[in-house]
């Protein structure tokens, strides 16, 4: 259930006032939960600004669609396309602004460098001048707990004295580094104030990128190989989770903040550490999370756990191919996928308890079936068939025709599967410990056959109880073409098998060559199928998720050699040219 104290309600005081602010960013993901919130409080007038051409598109069915709908009526909130790479649209937007919200954006061509840096790295500049300009006295960023993180080692309840890497695996948390940086140092100058919020791994309705993620590796064959059906490491790691409403909530406590020019925060405190650290307050495993966020949408529960050498030597091959980088899992390159799926990541968040007054308004649980409900649509079929999927055939069953043959090798009917059994040892006894001739075996099964056939012909109709039921002579009657067409098939796989064997022996050795392969390989062939064919087929079937994901990895790595290795090999030299 949400948090619903009196303390966490006092965002707006007593609402007697209207205050206008900027939420740059205000139709990403995290904006739109602050927007949202922001106009739930009242006592805002919202300016949204975001640079997307399609940004103002409402979905009336939506709760927070419906609400910016009424707010946009009544003039509570105003929409306006602003792109912060130019100064001039963001100084038309701020002017009369008490307080800017510079919301990250979700939205980049990770594969335009340049135009990334242009927009985060330029833009928080062009921001925080257009603020300078206009007077705006309060500046809160939107950061991420990615900055701390390079994925080296685990990072457990870091706070905000946690030094930052100097080399980060993805260049967009690089590039946000750099934007934060420019926000912290403008921090008292020219009367703007301003601060950093790190929200850790941000989720909720509307998101972008985490659940999205999720979900695409559970659809695809990438994650059957080695991603969200298989545990990367261990599987205990710890992370920080933070629901979107939280991270909004936490925006305006630091606006709150600055604005009543607290000593401890607005003074010298600030100037110190100007970066939050922002979360749930909930850690818990990684791939729990992640669980609950599939399991809820219908998808596996990831079981298998994958040493994180071999993930991370697969994605290292993936990056020799991909020279330019260009190869991404959603917006992220691999390697950061890897390391925040295997790596703990808590944080301390006591520094924005104490100077921001931030407490979590929704517990992390009610943040997950919000998540899970919003996402409705992209859950793997209904309910019943998430439950109920026992009608589906296997690939293996598929694979042996789906009929009695399927059932004997799966072990559907046991009784059926010992008898079948029990027989084909039977055979395997009479035709390779008994110590007669192939030839002979072959001839007293017949017999024996035979005999039975007879003795069962000649019982009367009905015995006692029991009525016999005679086999028609139809079932025995086998036409002459069909004959002489399968002794020909045999004769000739014979005759071209004996050929081939006897290329590989040489003179006198012909002769004990031939005896070992009747005697010991055909034996050995023969007891291997019957034990393969009764075992291999059914824990298929038991494990057939984990064996094809196996594969698929194995498959990815020998791909992935194949291709480092013929790239690595010296291109062939042009042939000489002769000279007339």
């Amino acid at each position: 259930m949400a948090v619903t104290t009196t303390e966490n309600d006092m965002e707006c005081g007593d609402g007697s006032e209207t205050r206008t602010c900027v939420v740059l960013g205000g139709r990403g993901f995290l904006g739109r939960s602050l927007v949202t919130r922001l106009l739930r409080l009242g006592g805002w007038v919202v300016r949204i600004a975001d640079s997307s051409s399609h940004s103002l598109q409402l979905d009336p069915s939506a709760a927070s669609d419906s609400i910016l709908s009424n707010a946009l009526s009544s003039g509570q909130a105003s929409f306006c396309h602003v792109d912060v790479r130019d100064t001039s649209q963001i100084i038309k937007v701020t002017e009369g602004a008490g307080v800017v919200f510079y919301m990250e954006r979700t939205d980049l061509d990770t594969n335009d460098i340049y135009k990334c840096y242009k927009i985060i790295v330029q833009g928080a500049k062009n921001v925080i001048n257009a603020c300078q300009e206009c007077k705006v006295r309060r500046l809160i960023y939107n950061s991420s707990a990615d900055v701390v993180f390079d994925g080296s080692k685990d990072i457990l309840l870091a706070d905000e004295s946690f030094s930052c890497p100097g080399k980060f695996p993805d260049v967009l948390i690089d590039l946000n580094l750099q934007a934060e940086g420019l926000i912290r140092l403008a921090n008292n100058i020219d009367g703007l104030v301003t601060c950093v919020l790190r929200p850790s791994i941000a989720f909720g309705p509307g998101d972008t990128w985490f659940v999205p993620l999720l979900v695409d590796l559970a659809k695809s064959g990438l994650s059957k190989g080695f991603s969200f059906q298989f545990i990367t490491g261990r599987g205990k790691n710890m992370s920080d989770f933070t629901y979107a409403e939280n991270v909004a909530h936490a925006h305006i406590c630091a606006a709150e903040t600055l604005d009543s020019r607290i000593a401890s925060v607005a003074g010298k405190v600030l100037l110190k550490s100007v970066a939050f650290f922002i979360t749930n307050l909930e850690p818990m495993m990684f791939w729990e999370f992640a669980s609950m966020i599939l399991e809820g949408l219908g998808y596996q529960r990831p079981f298998i756990k994958v040493p994180i050498w071999m993930v991370a030597y697969i994605f290292s091959l993936l990056q020799h191919i991909h020279e330019k980088s260009q190869f991404k899992i959603n917006k992220y390159s691999p390697h950061y996928i890897v390391q925040l799926a295997s790596r703990t990541r808590t944080f301390d968040c006591s520094a924005a308890q104490k100077h921001l007054g931030y407490s979590p308004v929704i517990y992390l649980e009610d943040g997950v079936k919000s998540t899970i409900a919003s996402f409705s649509h992209l859950a793997k079929g209904s309910l019943f068939m998430r439950h109920n999927n026992f009608k589906e055939q296997s690939k293996a069953a598929k694979l042996l025709g789906s009929g009695m043959v399927a059932d004997v090798l799966l072990w559907r009917n046991v009784k059926r599967t010992l008898l079948c059994l029990l027989t084909l040892v039977s055979l395997f006894y009479w035709f390779f410990f008994c110590g007669r001739t192939f030839t002979s075996s072959v001839a007293k099964l017949l017999l024996l056959v035979t005999a039975i056939l007879y003795g069962y012909g000649i019982l009367s109709a009905n015995i006692r109880f029991f009525a016999v039921k005679r086999i028609s002579s139809s079932c025995f009657e086998i036409p002459e073409s069909s004959v002489k067409s399968s002794l020909r098939s045999v004769s000739y796989m014979w005759n071209r098998g004996a050929r081939h064997i006897k290329l590989l022996a040489k003179g006198e050795d012909w002769g004990k060559f031939t005896k070992w392969m009747l005697d010991y390989s055909l034996v050995v062939f023969v007891s291997s199928v019957v034990v393969f064919g009764f075992t291999a087929f059914f824990v298929y079937e038991q494990h057939e998720a984990v064996i094809d994901g196996l594969g698929l990895v194995v498959l990815y790595g020998v791909m992935a050699s194949k291709e480092l290795v013929r790239r690595s090999l010296p291109s062939p030299s042009p042939s000489p040219t002769h000279q007339s």
